[in-house]
């Protein structure tokens, strides 16, 4: 989310930025955030993740270097380490968040730049060629090693699943992927912030890479068309749909959202 109030910068981030203008332009829920550093072409971003966050930097990392030879992702110049947590710097891109206020406005051109923009990403990203994997089947154990050591709480699912209940009724669910309909190389966050759109309406890139892998579209679909409506509103769904080039389908979209839900 975009912050909301003062993001105490960590120490290296001043140093690293030796005077240029330092900006907070993101903080997730476990208390990582992303810095911009520099302004125009020449920006860099610095994002942190603290000791204890379960974020692990240096996998995005290696995704993002894999992935910048055959997409337009963030380029890698440096990740570090240290007892407070750990940090990666990439070079700017192109473009302004799809949430950007802007897009907000204009919701329409925002949505099709998602939907379009995706369908390249797994169109062009080689799915023989990946090392990473994002399957249901894989993304399982995580979530029941969660359940199982009592992290996963009903109270905080979004209300469209509330009719789950229970942890237990929802790994039943759970235990069955549906059959693959195209594998691909997932994003793994397709979440709208997550796309960057130029002033011509085209998607300019992707960022937020750290659980790309080779899944079942849909594992993306379901998200980027659930975070039209936290984003833009009822009604965005089926646009960015038709922009990606595919009709709904219900039963998979279900299933990846409730698997998103219990996911880290």
């Amino acid at each position: 989310m975009s912050p909301q109030g003062p993001v105490q910068v960590p120490w290296f981030v001043v140093e690293f930025a030796a005077g240029r203008s330092i900006r907070a332009v993101w903080k997730n829920e476990v208390g990582g955030s992303t810095f911009q550093v520099g302004e125009g072409d020449s920006r860099q971003f610095v994002k942190w993740a603290p000791v204890g966050s379960g974020v692990e930097l240096s996998a995005e990392a290696a995704r993002l270097r894999w992935a910048a030879a055959y997409a337009v992702v963030p380029r890698v110049l440096g990740e570090g380490s240290n007892e407070a947590g750990a940090w990666i710097v990439t070079a700017g891109l192109p473009g302004r968040m799809a949430v950007d206020d802007r897009w907000k406005r204009d919701p329409g051109t925002a949505v099709r730049a998602i939907g379009s923009g995706l369908r390249a990403l797994h169109d062009e990203l080689p799915l023989a060629d990946c090392p990473f994997d994002w399957s249901a089947r894989e993304r399982l154990h995580s979530v029941r090693a969660r359940a199982a050591a009592g992290r996963i709480d009903p109270a905080n699912w979004h209300e469209d699943l509330a009719h789950f209940r229970t942890v237990e009724r929802a790994l039943d669910v759970l235990a069955e992927p549906p059959r693959v309909d195209r594998l691909v190389v997932c994003h793994g966050d397709a979440c709208a912030p997550n796309t960057l759109i130029g002033d011509d309406g085209s998607c300019s890139g992707h960022v937020d890479l750290g659980a790309l892998g080779v899944g079942d579209r849909w594992a993306d679909l379901a998200v980027a068309t659930w975070s039209t409506q936290w984003n833009y509103g009822p009604g965005w769904e089926e646009p960015l749909l038709t922009a990606y080039g595919v009709d709904a389908d219900p039963k998979r979209i279900a299933y990846y959202r409730l698997l998103w839900e219990l996911s880290d």
